[in-house]
């Protein structure tokens, strides 16, 4: 029985790959229980995938799953989990940001009866001013928005017990995944461990602004429909202040003789109010575009190859820790 699963999503790392080998093979050889490293390429053009492939020739603890594209990082977690079977599966990035030596303190959190261990990060070292306002500021609106609550200052590194797997596998089938939210969703006991985040061990960040404010709308639109609502409260202000306005300028002309003026100001104003209906259409067009996506049913991701795959019964999630 595989007692830990460790899963690394890749995206051209291979400046980073070898040093994050070394790293958990140290850190999970330290637990002397059976485990296993799943890395999963997700499209990468760089060497990672033969650098990946010689470190499982030599190692069968390591596994690869390859994509045949580039599918996305919340992906790329969904295959590790659904090819993991270890009666813990924890999630980290190869950029070692997250240092690995804290996974052994959310396996002494697991086995202390906490179905989820998530890293909450203190500091952010070698980020830019922006970068730390701009997360800061997001996983609060997140958490006012949202219906689920989901912690803040948290990302992907974390440990969950076999059941949430199981439930995140085989109960969960959304194709546009927030994994920080489907494992807020799923509830259970829940704690954190807190640490420092360190700087990118080497090369660049793979979430660059674009990528950034997708991740969040995706956030805030798979768990929310606060934004709706906010529209809809759009909608009844513009339309008062639109009819108090005409009934001014109707009472103007009629009782006060005054010729109706100001050009500039009304089209301003029109311009005004037509861009916060485009915001408003924009906002349900984010609902539309995820239901659109749902309901095509394609995969989220296709493996082009894997080596040292491992398989088992992971159906039962009662066992001694």
């Amino acid at each position: 029985m595989i007692k830990y699963s460790v899963i690394v999503p890749i995206y051209n790392e291979e400046e980073v790959i070898e040093t994050c080998y070394e790293k958990l093979k140290e850190v999970m050889e330290k637990t002397e229980e059976n485990y296993e490293i799943i890395f999963i390429n997700d499209g990468s053009i760089d060497k990672s995938v033969e650098i990946i492939t010689n470190i499982c020739e030599r190692d069968e603890t390591v596994a690869l799953i390859s994509f045949s594209r580039n599918f996305g990082h919340q992906n790329a977690l969904t295959a590790g989990m659904e090819h993991a079977i270890g009666m813990a599966v924890i999630a980290i990035d190869s950029d070692l940001q997250d240092p690995p030596h804290i996974i052994l303190d959310m396996i002494k959190k697991w086995k202390e009866g906490y179905h989820v261990v998530y890293g909450k990060r203190q500091k952010r070292r070698g980020e830019s001013f922006f970068k730390k306002i701009s997360a800061y500021l997001y996983y609060r609106i997140l958490r006012a928005l949202t219906t689920v609550e989901i912690p803040v200052d948290v990302a992907d590194f974390r440990l969950i017990d076999r059941r949430i797997c199981n439930i995140l596998n085989n109960q969960i089938s959304e194709k546009n995944r927030y994994i920080r939210g489907l494992v807020a969703f799923c509830g259970f006991k829940q704690t954190f461990v807190e640490y420092e985040r360190d700087e990118r061990l080497a090369g660049e960040t793979k979430y660059p602004l674009k990528k950034m404010i997708k991740f969040a709308v995706d956030g805030i639109t798979g768990f929310s429909y606060k934004p709706l609502k906010i529209a809809t409260k759009i909608g009844f202000f513009i339309s008062l202040f639109s009819f108090t306005y005409l009934c001014y300028v109707i009472y103007e002309a009629l009782f006060l003789q005054r010729p109706v003026v100001g050009w500039a100001s009304t089209i301003s104003i029109i311009l005004f109010f037509q861009g916060i209906v485009l915001i408003v259409l924009g906002i349900i067009g984010e609902y539309i575009g995820r239901i659109f996506e749902e309901i095509k049913g394609r995969p989220i991701y296709l493996i082009e190859k894997s080596i040292n795959i491992k398989s088992g019964d992971v159906t039962k999630y009662e066992f001694d820790k």
